[in-house]
């Protein structure tokens, strides 16, 4: 792929440019150490790009997903937009290239009824020039899609899906929440056919300790396979906010993060429908029941392990021989502790969950930095250099060593909002479809 603009050579111009300037006109930023210290090594492209060591930049795109907006483009690492994607609908959040240079995205429905903070309703899948090729649409009194989408290795999508359950069946079930409930749904279409051959519903797999006179009730902290339908009331009946996943193949399961949880769910994708929404059946002989959970154990009562999660988005699976292949890479957002952090996580090579026991992955690696905090969307990926790429929803992008060394900065301005991001390399299949 041709840039207009290789970094080395539009590095190499600012630096000769900032030499030749007088000491008021030199462009600095704060370092990466101090951030309120101005550092002159730093340089300044074009008001958006600070890098702080060439050398060590991942010299690759990155996807640039906003939040619920009608665009996304491509951005190199000298701040050049190679591309942008405009829609008539804004996302409602997930787009991202497909290997074959389509794109897949989820959007909102603007009529929805369901509307917390993103909802979408409509998924489609469009060619490079935006002309729709496949949509179906979810969004009524009963169900919304909502923030994710990913395409599956066997040509199939992954949906998440907020489901109403009303007041008076949530309540016969032990809930304790004022009015409607909205839990999750995971389902699985056929673009080809517009059918759905496989789902998971939470609500099937919930358990209560408020009254023994209604079903489900039990001792929460000894049924760690069962999600605490109570764990968290909230009057607007969005008890769980799920807002992402990823989706392993070797293993057949779904990482789910459920943000007003703070975890990450682990759900058995083997399952038949029918089996999913029990407690047995599937590769893992459990059914629809949570697999592995990890990132607050407080959630199922388990004063065991170190609660590592405060709010949380994109447990995103390292994959295709990145360094840490098979580690899950979570932002925790710091909602309550205004500090976000990075975490990579090893996954167990078998899934246990045990009663007061520390059932939490070890800690591979970590990223925090004073300067990092944003409390929602987010996310972060891990580059072929080991390098990983952060998206701050509230800022924009960092490019981080794994010595934790920041190298480059993108600031999206005033009013960033950034959903996520993804890397693409000049050599991927996803650009050099694209025909830049």
């Amino acid at each position: 792929m041709k840039l207009q603009a290789t970094l080395q050579y539009v590095l190499l111009a600012s630096l000769l440019f900032m030499a030749s300037c007088s000491g008021d006109d030199a462009i600095i930023t704060p370092t990466a150490s101090n951030p309120t210290t101005p550092d002159p090594d730093v340089v300044v492209l074009a008001d958006e790009v600070e890098i702080y060591d060439a050398d060590k930049i991942d010299n690759s795109l990155t996807l640039a997903v906003v939040n619920g907006n009608d665009s996304a483009f491509l951005v190199d690492k000298t701040g050049e937009k190679v591309h942008e994607f405009n829609f008539p609908n804004r996302l409602g959040n997930d787009f991202e290239i497909l290997p074959d240079g389509r794109l897949l995205g989820i959007f909102k429905d603007e009529s929805a009824t369901i509307t917390f903070g993103g909802f979408g309703g409509i998924v489609r899948i469009m060619d490079f020039e935006g002309n729709i090729e496949w949509e179906y649409t979810l969004s009524d009194n009963n169900f919304v899609l909502h923030h994710d989408v990913e395409m599956l290795p066997n040509g199939n999508v992954l949906l998440l899906v907020w489901e109403r359950i009303d007041e008076v069946i949530a309540e016969a079930q032990g809930s304790t929440s004022p009015g409607d409930i909205y839990p999750e749904k995971l389902m699985e279409i056929n673009p080809t056919t517009n059918t759905v051959v496989w789902e998971w519903r939470s609500f099937d797999h919930i358990i209560q300790d408020n009254d023994p006179a209604y079903p489900n009730y039990g001792i929460v902290s000894q049924n760690p396979h069962l999600i605490h339908v109570n764990y968290t009331l909230q009057a607007n009946g969005d008890i769980m906010h799920a807002n992402g996943f990823d989706y392993d193949e070797a293993k057949d399961v779904i990482y789910l993060s459920v943000n007003f949880y703070g975890e990450v769910w682990v759900i058995d994708h083997s399952t038949t429908t029918a089996e999913a929404a029990s407690n047995s059946g599937g590769n893992y002989g459990k059914g629809g029941d949570l697999l592995y959970r990890f990132g607050n154990p407080l959630a199922y009562g388990n004063t065991f392990g170190e609660v590592r999660s405060d709010s949380n988005h994109y447990p995103n699976l390292l994959k295709n021989g990145v360094p840490g292949e098979g580690n899950i890479l979570l932002y925790m957002n710091g909602k309550t502790t205004g500090a976000s952090k990075i975490l990579e996580l090893e996954m167990p090579q078998n899934f246990s969950l045990t009663p007061d026991t520390d059932n939490e992955p070890n800690l591979v690696w970590s990223y925090a930095h004073p300067d990092l905090f944003s409390s929602k969307i987010s996310g972060a990926v891990r580059l072929k250099n080991g390098n990983t790429l952060i998206c701050e929803g509230d800022f924009g992008f960092w490019e981080v060593t794994p010595d934790q060394e920041i190298v480059w900065r993108y600031n999206g301005g005033d009013g960033a909002g950034f959903w996520r991001c993804y890397n693409y390399n000049s050599d991927d299949p996803a650009i050099s479809n694209l025909g830049l």
